[in-house]
């Protein structure tokens, strides 16, 4: 006979982390299948929703309810499902705050995480993203799925720090461009310079001449890691750079690029960071 000790009882912090994984699966599937595009015209049923996508209802409808109960959708009293005023504003495609394709990051990024204690075994990276390896169209789907949170990085940095007294930045390891776009298009007598590997240079150069700031966005072709930059600054920025180098290229990155500014320059390191003893938060701060 089980006595009270021995019985099973539930653990807050598995059964936390199981709904947060599903919910993020709910999510990943729904952005996937673009549910919330056909829904910004309005309400739709289930059986209507999954003609306008061309998936079978049954299967669709319970991912539905998923997405009611993360509040991404609603159920109106006809049965018909719509849209919340949040996925409206960001998951509608051709909106101008839309983020439906960061899917396409947190596809790969997800990947990588579910093989995080084969790569531990292995001793070595299953799911490394190297710029420098991965092919143009990985590359493509990486920083499409990126570029609405750099663009959105930028707009949090300028709300955050008077970037209005700089004249010219320069942005480390810039990706898509999307900080340097969000800073232009800000501050109109701002200009930046992206550094960016080979590999990733022409991908920041499509997105800056798409936000018709080619004259005054100059994208490069280099590696920090390799030299001191050429050209003087007055700020410089690392978002997502610092903190994916070891200790000893973190030093190197910033001892070249401090060679570039100017007296009295500024360097903004942005991303997530943790406190000194690792443990906390468990959502690092941005």
């Amino acid at each position: 006979m089980a006595t009270a000790d021995s019985m099973l009882v539930p653990s807050p912090v598995l059964d936390g982390c199981n709904a947060g994984a599903l919910s993020a699966f709910a999510l990943l599937a729904g952005m996937k299948l673009d549910v919330f595009t056909p829904l910004g015209a309005g309400a739709l049923t289930s059986d209507e929703l999954a003609a306008a996508l061309g998936v079978g209802a049954e299967r669709f409808r319970p991912l539905l309810f998923a997405l009611t109960s993360l509040g991404l959708l609603r159920v109106e009293g006809d049965g018909q499902f719509a849209n919340t005023e949040e996925a409206d504003h960001y998951l509608v495609r051709g909106r101008p705050h839309f983020i439906g394709d960061e899917w396409l990051l947190l596809d790969a990024l997800w990947h990588g995480a579910m093989l995080s204690a084969e790569s531990i075994r292995a001793g070595r990276p299953l799911a490394a993203h190297d710029f420098g390896t991965m092919s143009a169209d990985e590359l493509g789907r990486f920083f499409r799925g990126l570029h609405p949170e750099t663009l959105l990085a930028g707009e949090k940095l300028c709300a955050a720090m008077d970037m209005s007294r700089h004249r010219h930045v320069l942005d480390v390891g810039g990706g898509s461009g999307g900080l340097s776009i969000a800073l232009c298009r800000r501050f109109p007598g701002l200009r930046a310079t992206i550094v960016e590997l080979p590999s990733v240079a022409p991908i920041a150069e499509a997105y800056v001449h798409e936000a018709g700031l080619a004259d005054r966005i100059e994208v490069r072709a280099a590696d920090v890691l390799a030299g001191p930059l050429v050209g003087m600054f007055d700020a410089a920025l690392f978002r997502a750079v610092i903190q994916v180098l070891s200790e000893s290229d973190a030093q190197k990155a910033l001892t070249h690029v401090r060679a570039t500014l100017s007296p009295g320059g500024s360097v903004y390191i942005l991303g997530q960071i943790l406190d000194d003893d690792m443990a906390a938060p468990w959502v690092p701060r941005c």
